[in-house]
């Protein structure tokens, strides 16, 4: 356990590893342990990836000084108390377990992992005495001090009761994005825009709303030539009786991502692409309501945009806490469940109720559940259409 001084010069440094050399590595999580390392002991200690030509140029041009290609040998030698996964998402399950079992904390990029069973495994490789160590999924929307804001009106329903909402992943993929092999296909990459893309703003939609109870939805496959979906439609019932549309699509060449949440007194939407900033947000107060309440709903404070770094920053706290993070354990695993569902109705036709989907459920170890028609060899794809 960490020294709980709050004299940072008095704590030993966290040490780090980076698992994956690739773009969201280099883009968005060294740069966020190089800005939180300026201010805290936290150093990274070392790279792995399975390229040693790759690992070894990252951690040159990083200075870090233990470039490795095997997982369980840096683990062994170097002792993390942290492990950074940026890999594809069929291995996050090994690699969330033997960083576990080795003692580390896990912060792991979405996709979490390919099945409900795979993240159940993962959970229960955690600490099981309290201090960890915990695996945390990388959901950074849930981070900015927007959310947070909004958030605390919404629990406190300053603006009345949630009711209507709908959440948008319109982006645009082309050929070019599934070239990379491990893209597209059910057993590397989990699932398409469903899981790969919109799990994002659907972790921030329950965030937000809380507890969902029942999905029902649509997928399809229109352009790609790949195994998931490119897009999928869902109508959601969350415990509290609010109703929510939620769209995720890699054929929108005009690319938004979006949540709009109507309360009995307000709407609240959040248009942004990749992540936000306070004034992306909007409050839209109902008749009757005064200037002066609105003003204060939408006084957001300091601006703290959705990022890595903002999210990294808790993590590292809750890590020399010895406390469960955020993303992690029930926590992380509604969003993931969710898509699961999504999945489920889509390919069933039916409705799919929270809890539903459990052990002995094709859903619960593969999120296409081995449905017909959504096999490599069953494609459907219009013919002649463009990637």
């Amino acid at each position: 356990m960490f020294p709980t001084s709050s004299n940072s010069s008095q704590q030993r440094p966290i040490r780090v590893a980076i698992v994956g050399t690739g773009a969201i590595a280099r883009g968005s999580h060294l740069p966020a342990l190089t800005a939180l390392a300026a201010g805290q002991p936290l150093e990274v200690v070392a790279a792995v990836d399975v390229d040693a030509d790759r690992v070894a140029e990252f951690c040159a041009g990083a200075g870090i000084a233990h470039p490795y290609t095997d997982l369980d040998r840096m683990l062994s030698e170097q002792r993390p108390d942290l492990v950074t996964l940026a890999t594809p998402p069929s291995f996050h399950r090994d690699q969330t377990v033997a960083a576990l079992r080795a003692g580390a904390w896990v912060w792991c990029e979405k996709p979490p992992c390919p099945s409900l069973e795979d993240f159940d495994a993962i959970e229960a490789s955690e600490g099981s005495g309290g201090g960890g160590p915990y695996a945390a999924i990388v959901f950074q929307h849930r981070f900015g001090s927007g959310s947070e804001h909004v958030r605390g009106l919404l629990e406190r329903e300053e603006m009345g009761r949630p009711l209507v909402a709908h959440c948008q992943t319109t982006w645009y993929r082309d050929s070019a994005y599934y070239s990379v092999p491990w893209r597209g296909s059910w057993s590397s990459e989990g699932g398409g825009p469903s899981m790969g893309h919109g799990i994002h703003q659907m972790d921030l939609l329950l965030d937000l709303l809380g507890p969902w109870a029942e999905i029902r939805a649509m997928a399809g496959r229109l352009v790609h030539d790949v195994e998931t979906e490119d897009v999928s439609t869902a109508l959601v019932r969350f415990e509290s009786g609010a109703m929510a549309t939620v769209v995720n699509s890699v054929l929108s060449p005009d690319e938004v991502s979006r949540i709009r949440i109507d309360c009995e007194r307000a709407t609240v939407e959040l248009t942004h692409l990749y992540g936000y900033r306070n004034a992306d947000w909007r409050i839209t107060p109902a008749p009757g309501v005064t200037s002066e309440e609105a003003d204060r709903w939408r006084d957001f404070g300091q601006d703290v945009p959705s990022s890595h770094e903002a999210q990294l920053k808790g993590l590292l706290a809750d890590l020399r806490a010895g406390r469960r993070p955020r993303s992690s354990g029930p926590d992380g695993r509604k969003s993931l469940e969710l898509v699961a569902a999504l999945y489920k109705s889509a390919f069933t036709g039916m409705p799919v109720r929270a809890g539903e989907i459990v052990p002995g459920d094709p859903y619960y170890g593969a999120l296409h559940g081995n449905a017909p028609g959504w096999a490599p060899e069953r494609l459907e794809v219009r013919e002649g259409a463009g990637a």
